[in-house]
């Protein structure tokens, strides 16, 4: 049985503590091997830290920030800290469903098994609010499909990439990647960019339909910013994404695509979140070219060259013949 080390990234997040916490602890504890729960807290200005260090002590082990830097930051710290053989991400406004992990110790067993993530249902129902994705590309851009899952429960089911909010991954292959790239500050993003440098290296993300999670959505982010900012934030970091992924002529006609359907009718309408988060990409290429020949190197590393549409390909490959149901 392998060992768990629980990553738990918080921000203000004591009435969420309050409210999930206990729950989610009971089943860790009661998993009946080594578990470490470890939570890095991104300069809260509620009471979390305290309200951990009163109910919980040393059963835990808190990592305080002095500077709020966002979740890719937060989580890597954790994953730093991190000593078994497998880190779950675990966001603080999710409570497990009894079995979570017992469902999922079967895809480590596989050698190029990076992670695999659970479904994710509403807190007060059972909408589905995350499952399984492919990737699909409209001109140059890379877009996830509709959510699904396999009508057999016994075959396993490829994902695009792992929600952070309640990934297990592999401690060994995560590490070697870095974790999260930290340009994806403060949020957004961040989980998918990761999981396609695991696919890029040769490793597998899945989904289990039979493991079950709630989420309050949205409830660890809610207050952060204004919607104006939000949405700046998310288109950046799209453009980030697509700049380390794609190469060659694919990447000059992303750009052209970009300033002609984002920019430029961002102008035009005047809602220029677009516009300007294609400013701060651009402010930012150097550190994206840095990022890039790095990954590079690493792919050399690891005999690999892999790139977006061979990931199309191989998640086609598992999932022919099965039986997909879309959401």
């Amino acid at each position: 049985m392998k060992s768990i080390s629980v990553v738990i990234p918080n921000f203000n997040g004591k009435h969420l503590f309050e409210k999930y916490f206990e729950s989610n602890y009971k089943i860790l504890k009661r998993l009946g091997h080594e578990v470490q729960i470890i939570v890095v807290d991104d300069a809260s200005t509620d009471d979390s830290v305290s309200y951990l260090e009163e109910h919980y002590g040393n059963e835990i082990t808190i990592i305080r920030k002095e500077k709020n830097s966002g979740f890719a930051h937060t989580c890597n710290l954790g994953i730093k800290k991190a000593s078994n053989d497998l880190i779950f991400l675990l966001n603080t406004d999710v409570t497990l469903e009894e079995g979570y992990f017992e469902k999922l110790y079967k895809y480590f067993e596989l050698e190029d098994t990076f992670g695999v993530m659970g479904r994710i249902i509403g807190m007060e129902d059972d909408n589905i609010l995350d499952a399984a994705r492919s990737p699909k590309i409209l001109g140059r851009k890379i877009k996830p499909s509709n959510f699904f899952y396999l009508q057999d429960s016994d075959s396993l089911t490829p994902t695009f990439y792992l929600s952070g909010a309640i990934a297990l991954m592999d401690t060994r292959k995560l590490k070697a990647i870095n974790g999260f790239n930290e340009m994806f500050n403060p949020y957004y993003g961040e989980d998918q960019e990761m999981s396609i440098r695991a696919w890029r290296l040769g490793w597998k993300c899945y989904y289990e339909h039979n493991a079950v999670c709630r989420h309050e959505v949205s409830a660890s982010t809610k207050g952060h910013k204004d919607n104006y900012s939000i949405k700046r934030i998310y288109f950046r970091n799209r453009y980030y994404m697509h700049h380390l992924h794609l190469h060659g002529a694919d990447l000059n006609l992303y750009h052209l695509q970009v300033i002609l359907s984002d920019v430029l009718p961002s102008i035009l309408t005047f809602q220029f979140y677009k516009a300007q988060a294609y400013i701060d990409f651009l402010k930012n290429m150097n550190e994206l070219k840095v990022k890039k020949t790095a990954f590079r190197r690493q792919m050399r590393f690891y005999k690999s060259n892999i790139g977006i549409n061979d990931i199309i390909e191989n998640m086609q490959l598992m999932l022919k013949y099965k039986q997909v149901v879309k959401l």
